[in-house]
């Protein structure tokens, strides 16, 4: 996140001062690949950088000494950097976003969302889709990711879930008994919300389309959408985006159950597990 709103501030700095990229990474010493890197948030930068690039875009004062400030809180370590070695750097990079932000509202169709996973079905997910390399570190950052939902200025989290994620049986009966359990306790959190999106609903407008909308509590910080797959993530930061995803979810939460109606399906289905 910190990266991000370096990147912003300095590209826009940048265009204010009338400057290219050209212009601006000559004065600063470096090449114009690793300044449009840098505009991009593709790579970090030193506060003393930030500070060179300030002073010739002419920021200085207050204003200079807030974002040199958060140069260096962007180069703090954040806990999943400590699970590097299991977590792919595109995941790694959403991990960050979900760690600072204030709200999440997602749409899963096939499993469990991670934030609501038990440990058990956590588990047996990553043994079916990755094997057993590293099996208990990635559980153990599934885990960790968990803690946004119950810090003290906890993330609000709205969820809504196709019928087939609580009939799928995932690890067996005893664990999907578990993770269904676990869903109707944690959907009482007076920030989380669930829904069930239920196949009598018929065609829906994500059909094909699982998705993550995450905002943040500054106002300086764009919403993102975030989409994945097996092997990369994409991150779409355009207003038109965000909007179109955002109005999705208000579309899915429409078309499912309501939260109290939603909870009770979901425990006639544990019952198929019991």
């Amino acid at each position: 996140m910190r990266r991000r709103r370096i990147a912003r501030e300095l590209r826009q700095l940048r265009e204010r001062a009338g400057m290219t990229l050209d212009v601006a990474a000559r004065q600063l010493d470096m090449s114009k690949s690793n300044l449009s890197r840098i505009e991009n948030a593709q790579i970090g930068i030193k506060p003393r950088d930030v500070r060179a690039a300030l002073a010739l875009y002419s920021v200085t004062g207050a204003d200079a000494e807030v974002l040199i400030e958060i140069a260096r809180g962007a180069q703090q370590r954040g806990w999943w950097q400590n699970y590097s070695d299991v977590l792919p750097e595109w995941f790694e990079f959403y991990v960050g976003l979900e760690a600072e932000a204030a709200a999440l509202r997602t749409y899963e169709a096939e499993s469990v969302p991670g934030l609501l996973q038990t440990e058990a079905y956590a588990r047996a997910i990553f043994r079916r889709t990755a094997g057993e390399e590293g099996l208990e570190r990635k559980v153990a950052a599934r885990l960790h990711r968990q803690g946004v939902l119950r810090r003290d200025e906890p993330a609000q989290l709205s969820v809504v879930l196709n019928e087939a994620v609580l009939l799928r049986p995932v690890g067996g009966p005893l664990v999907m008994a578990e993770q269904l359990a676990h869903l109707t306790r944690i959907a009482q959190l007076p920030n989380v919300r669930v829904q069930v999106l239920p196949f009598a609903a018929g065609v829906h407008p994500a059909m094909s389309t699982p998705y993550v909308i995450l905002n943040f509590a500054d106002a300086a910080d764009a919403s993102v959408v975030y989409l994945d797959n097996l092997t990369v993530g994409l991150a779409l930061e355009e207003a038109d985006h965000v909007l179109g995803y955002s109005l999705l979810h208000e579309e899915l939460c429409r078309m499912a159950l309501d939260p109290g109606a939603s909870m009770t399906r979901i425990e006639d289905a544990a019952r198929n597990f019991a």
